[in-house]
């Protein structure tokens, strides 16, 4: 049962709040595999990241979910936009920083608290990492914390239910039909979609998705 309206949680129920909304152990295992951190394509930046910035005002400001090693943000940053790079595993948010100076922080997603803040929230291979049933909440916050027209861009693994990958790493999975309703419901308007093929770090085949949004 949620707390009564203006009242704070205990602290033992801000903790299973917590454990609900991210993973630990999916988090130590980026916390231990950061100083290594690379792009396991190979790749600059994220394929998708230009064609996403080219639907921004240059110079906006641009939110990203799950920086990593910090490669996206830095494009971000090259090409004039105002970047608020975070991460929820601190031992990357230092990578990111150490190898670019992002001023990257420690942000996990259900701790987004901003207020039409951003033109754009970036979220490439990081809201898979959210427990299914915090991904409505979270959702919520990135829809308040766009401008009105503001864009949003997430991808996901496929699949037809939670659960570990062959590293332990958690996964929402979701069917594309559960999903798009979860990102319709947050009010947000489906621009563009694609569905492919692809090999996770694990080594396993399995499709994904990649979900352009935009905030009315």
């Amino acid at each position: 049962m949620p707390a009564a309206a203006g009242l704070p949680l205990a602290s033992g129920a801000r903790r299973d709040e917590k454990r609900a909304m991210i993973d630990a152990d999916t988090i130590a295992f980026y916390q231990a595999r950061a100083p290594h951190w690379v792009f396991h394509s190979g790749e600059h930046c994220s394929h998708q990241l230009d064609s996403f910035l080219d639907r921004l005002t240059p110079g906006a400001a641009v939110l990203e979910l799950g920086c990593g090693g910090g490669r996206d943000a830095a494009r971000m940053r090259e090409r004039g936009f105002v970047v608020d790079a975070t991460d929820a595993t601190p031992a990357l948010v230092t990578r990111a920083n150490q190898a670019f100076a992002l001023g990257a922080r420690v942000m996990a997603f259900h701790e987004l608290a901003a207020d039409a803040q951003y033109a754009g929230v970036w979220a490439h291979a990081s809201l898979l990492h959210c427990p299914r049933a915090a991904l409505p909440c979270v959702l919520a916050r990135i829809h308040r914390s766009l401008l009105p027209g503001g864009w949003h861009f997430a991808s996901f693994k496929l699949g037809n239910g939670e659960g570990r990958d062959l590293l332990g790493r958690l996964h929402n999975f979701p069917p594309p039909e559960w999903l798009i309703a979860a990102y319709v419901a947050a009010d947000f308007v489906i621009e563009a979609q694609e569905i492919y093929a692809g090999k996770a770090s694990d080594g396993t085949q399995r499709d994904w998705i990649d979900l352009t949004v935009r905030k009315p």
